[in-house]
C-alpha cells in the first residue's frame, strides 16, 4: 500500500516539474527577444465607400488615409527592421514603435511582394537585434514562440510547436512562396511581420499568414529565406527575378503527345499571350506554344517555371522547348529584370 501511495503522489509533482521547465523555458525567450519586437504603424489609402465608387462622385485629389498596423522585428544594432511587405505596401507614413516606448520614423528600403518580405530602416543605434537560425535544422514538433501585436495588443506571446515544414503559400502577385514554416503558434491580424522564434530566442520565421476558417494553420517564411531576401534588400534595395513577357496557364497533356516527345511531365505551361517588352527578348515564342523545359530542365506548371526564372538568368540566352503543333521545338530566348 505504501508504494502505490508513493506513486500516487509522485505524479502531479513530476507534472509540475515539467510544467515549470516548459514555463521557464517560453519566459526566458521572452525576456530574450521581446526588447527587439516593434509595432509598426501606418497610414494607407482608405478605399471609396461603395455608394461613392458607384455614382462616380469621387472628385480628384488626396485619397483618405486609414491607420494600420502590424509587427516586426529588429536585425541590426543600427536599426535595420524587417516586417512583411503586406504590413507596409502602399504606406504613405511608417511609424516603429519601440518597447521602451519611443516612437520613430521609419524608411522603407526594400520590399519583396513575392516573398512577403520588407525592410524597414530606423534613425537609431545600440538596439537589441535578432539573430536568424538555420530554417534547415528545424524539425517538427519543436517549440515555436511568436511575439507581436496581434489586434494592436502590444507584445503579445503565443507558444506553440513547428507543426509541418515546406509548405507553400501564394503571394499578391501570384507567385508561390516555398520554404514555409505552419505552426499552431496563434497567429491574429497584427502579428504579421513578427518573429517566430525557437528556444534559443533566434529568428526560424517570419510570422506571415493565417488561415481564417482554421484553427491552429499558422504560417512562417522561413528564417533561410527571408535572411536572404532582406540581405538582398538592404545591399540592392530589390531581390533580381527573371521576367519572359508572357502570359500563361496550366494545360494537360494527351498521352500521344507525352510518348510521341518523351516528355517528363504531364502538363505544361500554355502560352496564350506574348507580351512584346524591352527587356526580355521573347520573339521565338507564339501564342499557342507549350512551354515543356528550361534551361534544360522539364516544367509542368507556371510555378515551375517561376522557379527557374531567378537571377542567373537575366539577360543570357536561355534554351527553351515547347510544343508547337504537336512537336517538340527547341528555341532560345532572354530574360529580362522583373520589374
Amino acid at each position: 500500500m505504501e508504494a502505490v501511495h508513493t506513486l500516487i503522489n509522485f505524479a502531479p509533482h513530476r507534472d509540475e516539474e515539467l510544467l515549470d521547465s516548459y514555463s521557464r523555458t517560453i519566459t526566458g525567450v521572452v525576456g530574450q527577444v521581446a526588447e527587439a519586437v516593434v509595432h509598426i504603424q501606418v497610414q494607407k489609402p482608405a478605399p471609396a465607400p461603395q455608394n461613392a465608387r458607384s455614382r462616380g462622385s469621387q472628385g480628384p485629389g488626396e485619397p483618405q488615409l486609414a491607420p494600420a498596423s502590424g509587427s516586426g522585428f529588429i536585425i541590426s544594432t543600427d536599426g535595420f527592421v524587417v516586417t512583411n511587405n503586406h504590413v507596409i505596401e502602399n504606406a504613405r507614413d511608417i511609424r516603429v514603435s519601440l518597447a521602451d516606448g519611443r516612437t520613430v520614423n521609419a524608411e522603407l528600403k526594400g520590399t519583396d511582394p513575392s516573398t512577403d518580405i520588407a525592410v524597414l530602416k530606423i534613425d537609431e543605434s545600440g538596439l537589441k537585434a535578432l539573430p536568424f537560425a538555420d530554417s534547415e535544422t528545424l524539425q517538427p514538433g519543436q517549440i515555436a514562440i511568436a511575439i507581436g501585436n496581434p489586434l494592436g495588443l502590444q507584445h503579445t506571446v503565443t507558444a506553440g510547436v513547428v507543426s509541418a515544414l515546406g509548405r507553400t503559400l501564394r503571394a499578391s502577385n501570384g507567385r508561390l512562396i516555398d520554404d514555409i514554416i505552419q505552426t499552431d503558434a496563434s497567429l491574429n491580424p497584427g502579428n504579421s511581420g513578427g518573429p517566430l522564434v525557437n528556444s534559443l530566442g533566434q529568428v526560424i520565421g517570419v510570422n506571415t499568414a493565417t488561415i481564417l476558417s482554421a484553427q491552429g494553420l499558422c504560417f512562417a517564411v522561413s528564417s533561410n529565406l527571408a535572411a536572404f531576401v532582406a540581405g538582398k534588400l538592404i545591399m540592392e534595395g530589390r531581390v533580381k527575378r527573371a521576367y519572359l513577357g508572357i502570359a500563361g496557364q496550366l494545360v494537360n497533356l494527351t498521352g500521344r503527345m507525352i510518348a510521341a516527345n518523351r516528355l517528363e511531365k504531364h502538363t505544361g505551361v500554355y502560352v496564350y499571350e506574348v507580351v512584346p517588352d524591352h527587356p526580355a527578348d521573347n520573339k521565338a515564342l507564339r501564342t499557342g506554344d507549350i512551354i515543356v523545359s528550361f534551361n534544360g530542365r522539364p516544367v509542368g506548371t507556371v510555378d515551375e517555371l517561376h522557379k527557374q526564372l531567378n537571377a542567373g538568368v537575366i539577360g543570357r540566352s536561355v534554351p527553351l522547348e515547347v510544343l508547337r503543333n504537336g512537336h517538340k521545338t527547341a528555341l532560345i530566348v532572354i530574360p529580362g529584370e522583373m520589374r
